[in-house]
């Protein structure tokens, strides 16, 4: 294979995927080397890179992994005519292949002539750091952190630490201390790293490293630098330019060090390090007299500056204070006969009491809707806009005058849901915030309506399996069933609240437009405090097929409940069948029955959905079947936390073994989906994949 530019010519070798599984048309992604700055393997979505292999290290593109270089040869070669990359295999007798899938994966294959099939040597890694830039600029990606996967480099903070903590890292990190130049910067090591991308960097082949750092050095928009060679102890000098961007530090032994160029007073923050460091990081002692002097300077006017800002920022909380009580003298006068608990229109963020009742009034700062602007919105809630029915009422698509696209839920009038889950569900969506979990837009309650708005684009519910089938390929499916896991630890145990979804199904998992899921309906969850793990019952509420055995049989609900719920929908996904109503001619069990029989008689494999055959790694299938059957246990004891379960998805370790999962067959279910009296059985559509807009 060969993959470049001559750059001459202008003709280019690059490596495209098919348009689908079925059509090999071209496809939206190519395998190119990206020749700006220092020439880097990319793979790119149109124009815009999705994922970056890196740059070349004298072996391998740096995220390669290294047992690749058992069975190619591979070269790499740069000059003034062209720039391109070539694979030769060592051995002509073994049959490989490389290809790019239509979900733009890259994967060296490897034909096993004993599992007449294609073994996996290298996959463009399938965890969210890969993802181009997903930490934004100055900070690393580590999966091992996961859900708080993104760091910023020593030295930097983040941008806007609010969105930071929501986990919303694009925005990236931004120094703490700008740099001084003229002799008054240093370098801090890191090591492991993937390095950053090079499309403003340059390059010189015979360097080495202490001639390197002073090029850097001297040149004050230099921000790094590193050996461009990692053979015979490293050589040549790779410099950057400007922001450092797309780094992961789960490299291990397979990456590199990387020089970041800090003002020195950062750097005078580690003066416990050892001796070659303190050579490394400060040179000589008058240079360190003069960043102290330079320090001190810059304290006086820090010190003038934090004055100011302290009387600004004072002046900004009384300010709004004053106008909250001007507000609230103003409201004693207004009338108290308006009946319509939300009849603000438009997105104007103000607060609203959630209940006309003095005995219930609850402040709430949201966007809050008139049913007016609502019904307009869906059509008066016409059949064409209906997206699926549940037990306690119905959820419709809109369109608002503004264009922004809105998902409604309408609360049924004799649904049992009062205003008190009303409430409930408005408030759990308004505090909780997280990347996996549905974005609230806004509400109303007008009358007897009762009404959620969310952030949404469209349905799949009139899609056929097949197309369903078809667009959900096995790395979206990977993706899928990660963020649900990561978005449940967040309400079990990185949020402030404790929360018990209590209802998480298939119909309640909501997919944005990149395919990321969304955790939805909270009308049911239950916040737990303290150190309570768990509670029950009188009234069982939820969807059989994913309710636990201790929770549908005796009303006890607890972290574990929900990760029954978890392992039935990861079941599902990997199968593309439904749990209830599962149908198969050898036998009479359920879909959760079907997986242990396959399991227990060493055939995993069978359980995946045609249309993935082809297009998916054996290993990851038998790998998120395993976890699954660990997750839907007959006993609470026995399933793992959600902390684990992301632990044993995204690593290779050895699993324990699965015992005989609760509700063995759909015999020992009882005939409803839904413990309302009132509820009517669902169609195979109710648990339809309903795409959002991504906020």
């Amino acid at each position: 294979m060969k993959i470049g530019k001559n750059l001459v010519t202008g003709f280019e070798w690059f490596l495209s995927s098919w348009k689908t599984t079925d059509d090999p048309a071209p496809g939206q992604y190519f395998l190119r080397i990206n020749i700006s700055g220092y020439p880097q393997l990319v793979i790119e979505k149109g124009s815009k890179i999705v994922y970056r292999a890196g740059s070349w290290n004298g072996l391998l593109f740096q995220a390669m992994q290294t047992n690749l270089l058992s069975f190619f040869n591979h070269e790499f070669e740069l000059n003034e005519n062209e720039v391109y990359y070539t694979t030769e295999l060592k051995n002509s007798s073994v049959v490989t292949r490389i290809m790019l899938n239509p979900s733009g994966f890259a994967q060296f294959l490897l034909w096993s002539d004993q599992q007449r099939d294609w073994e996996s040597l290298f996959t463009s890694r399938l965890d969210q750091c890969v993802n181009y830039a997903l930490c934004g600029t100055y900070a690393t990606c580590n999966e091992n952190d996961s859900p708080a996967v993104c760091s910023c480099l020593e030295g930097f903070t983040p941008k806007f630490v609010g969105k930071w903590n929501s986990r919303v890292w694009y925005d990236g990190c931004v120094r703490r201390t700008p740099l001084v130049c003229n002799n008054g910067d240093s370098f801090h090591k890191r090591t492991g790293l993937k390095l950053p991308e090079t499309s403003h960097s340059k390059v010189n082949m015979t360097m080495n490293i202490k001639e390197c750092r002073q090029l850097c050095l001297s040149d004050c928009s230099c921000t790094a630098y590193a050996n461009s060679d990692i053979r015979e102890g490293g050589s040549g000098c790779l410099l950057w330019f400007g922001d450092l961007l797309d780094m992961r530090d789960d490299m291990g032994q397979d990456g590199q060090d990387l020089y970041i160029r800090l003002a020195a007073s950062e750097i005078g923050q580690s003066l416990d390090g050892s001796e070659g460091n303190k050579e490394e990081n400060f040179g000589t002692m008058d240079m360190i007299k003069n960043i102290i002097q330079k320090r001190q300077s810059w304290e006086k006017k820090r010190v003038a500056i934090i004055i100011g800002s302290v009387i600004i920022g004072m002046a900004m909380l009384i300010i709004p204070v004053l106008c909250i009580l001007w507000r609230k003298r103003n409201k004693r006068g207004a009338s108290a006969n308006a009946t319509a608990l939300c009849i603000v229109s438009g997105l104007t963020r103000r607060n609203h009491a959630m209940d006309c009742d003095e005995r219930e009034n609850e402040e709430m700062e949201l966007p809050l809707f008139n049913f007016g602007t609502i019904a307009n919105a869906t059509n008066n809630f016409s059949i064409e806009n209906l997206l699926g029915r549940g037990g306690f009422g119905s959820v419709y698509k809109g369109t608002l005058a503004e264009g922004q696209h809105i998902a409604v839920k309408r609360l049924s009038k004799d649904s049992g849901q009062g205003l008190t889950e009303f409430k409930n569900e408005v408030i759990l969506i308004a505090k909780l915030q997280h990347r996996n979990l549905v974005k609230l837009l806004g509400c109303c309650v007008q009358g007897d309506e009762k009404l959620i708005l969310l952030v949404v684009w469209l349905t799949w519910g009139t899609e056929s399996d097949q197309t369903r089938s078809k667009l959900l390929d096995w790395s979206k499916r990977v993706n899928i069933i990660g963020g649900i896991a990561r978005g449940l630890l967040y309400l079990h145990q990185d949020s402030r609240l404790r929360i018990i979804h209590r209802d998480l199904k298939s119909g309640n998992i909501l997919l944005d437009n990149a395919m990321n899921p969304k955790i939805s309906d909270f009308g049911l969850a239950k916040t737990f405090w303290g150190e309570q793990t768990e509670a029950n019952t009188n009234k069982v509420v939820g969807t059989y097929g994913y309710m636990s055995p201790e929770y549908a049989i005796d009303g006890v609900f607890s972290m574990k409940s929900d990760v029954f719920s978890f392992g039935v929908l990861v079941l599902e996904i990997v199968s593309g069948k439904k749990n209830r109503g599962f149908f198969h001619p050898d036998h009479d069990h359920n879909l959760l029955g079907h997986a242990w029989r396959l399991w227990t008689k060493k055939r995993p494999m069978e359980l995946i959905d045609d249309a993935l055959k082809d297009f998916c790694l054996p290993s990851e299938v038998q790998r998120c079947i395993h976890v699954g059957l660990l997750c839907v246990q007959q006993r609470p004891e026995d399933r793992p936390n959600m902390s684990s379960v992301i632990l044993m998805l995204g690593s290779e370790s050895a699993l324990p073994q699965p015992k005989q999962p609760g509700f063995f067959t759909e015999r020992n279910l009882l005939e409803a989906e839904s413990s309302s009296s009132n509820y009517k059985p669902s169609s195979a559509s109710d648990c339809t994949v309903t795409l959002l807009e991504a906020p």
